[in-house]
């Protein structure tokens, strides 16, 4: 496959997706991200990729300027995939989604990390706060149509599952590293997440 084979099967950009690309954050990128609970960002250590999930209540990012974000980072397993990779590789990308609005905003841009103890501390959440913050100076802004989120039903809870349809965290923590668990089922799931939310 080539550039120009992709270019021939899927042919020229729409006008308005070529137009759409902004650099600082308006009143609609604003909105988005001040009522977003979930984002996915993107790293890289400069040769394998990361996704990681990113949750809190609405607001949870702040708009810092007209192109800088403030992402606090919240209790994890502390692999801090993600952390390690901007310190190799700076360059981002997030997508912002909120609950049963299909369109999503992307940002791309580069990161840096913050221990900064103030900083930190506007992000407190029951007397907790996180020990870094991201700060990502925007390149690339820009709104993705919705067209994933109704193809696959996202916000539509007549096509959501009745029953869990997968294995709970733990049995797969403990089928994935054979590490034994005292407990599978998923109200031990609940009580871990209950205990670590932050």
């Amino acid at each position: 496959m080539t550039p120009e084979r992709l270019r021939e099967l899927y042919g020229d950009v729409h006008e308005r997706a070529a137009a759409k690309v902004i650099t600082s954050f308006d009143d609609h990128c604003r909105q988005i991200i001040a009522h977003s609970t979930f984002l996915v960002l993107a790293t890289s250590d400069g040769q394998t990729l990361d996704v990681s999930p990113k949750g809190d209540p609405a607001g949870f990012v702040t708009v810092e300027s007209d192109t800088t974000l403030l992402l606090p980072d919240r209790p994890g397993n502390n692999r801090i995939d993600s952390l390690m990779n901007i310190l190799a590789h700076p360059q981002v990308a997030l997508l912002f989604l909120i609950p049963t609005v299909d369109e999503t905003l992307r940002v791309n841009g580069t990161a840096e990390i913050s221990e900064d103890t103030a900083l930190c501390d506007q992000f407190q959440v029951n007397g907790r706060s996180p020990k870094t913050v991201v700060r990502i100076t925007a390149d690339e802004i820009y709104t993705h149509c919705g067209k994933a989120p109704l193809r696959g039903g996202l916000w539509k809870p007549e096509t959501w599952p009745s029953q869990r349809p997968v294995a709970t965290l733990l049995e797969m923590l403990r089928d994935h590293t054979a590490i034994p668990q005292e407990r599978t089922e998923q109200d031990a799931v609940d009580k871990l997440y209950r205990d670590t939310l932050y």
